[in-house]
């Protein structure tokens, strides 16, 4: 329940955070951007900052995890296969995050990109 919260909520900021962004993609796609590269600028940066948080959080659980050992069932506290099911999930939400709100915007005229606000 725990990593569908983490999912839904880093996806909610992420995708939030590009849709804000529309009038730049509208300014670099009228300025002759070819969609691809738009796009892959904004994965780019949102799988940049998923993994700058996913390091500090690795980092935080490996500190943190031997006090809740009381807490862990049938796991230990520091299981390599949860830490990278748990990171790979999260940097996949970042990276969809990030891509479906950006194809959405390449998608509407510049012009109307560019009145949005």
């Amino acid at each position: 329940m725990a990593l569908l919260l983490g999912l839904l909520g880093m996806y909610g900021v992420i995708s939030y955070s590009v849709s804000q962004r529309t009038r730049e993609i509208g300014i670099r796609l009228a300025l002759g951007a070819p969609i691809a590269e738009v796009t892959t600028a904004f994965v780019r940066s949102g799988l940049i900052l998923s993994a700058i948080g996913g390091a500090c959080g690795l980092a935080a659980t490996l500190v943190l995890a031997p006090l809740m050992k009381s807490l862990l069932f049938s796991i230990s506290p520091s299981d390599p296969l949860t830490y990278a099911a748990m990171s790979a999930s999260l940097i996949f939400a970042a990276a969809l995050a990030s891509y479906l709100p950006a194809r959405k915007a390449t998608k509407i005229d510049p012009v109307e990109a560019l009145r949005a606000e």
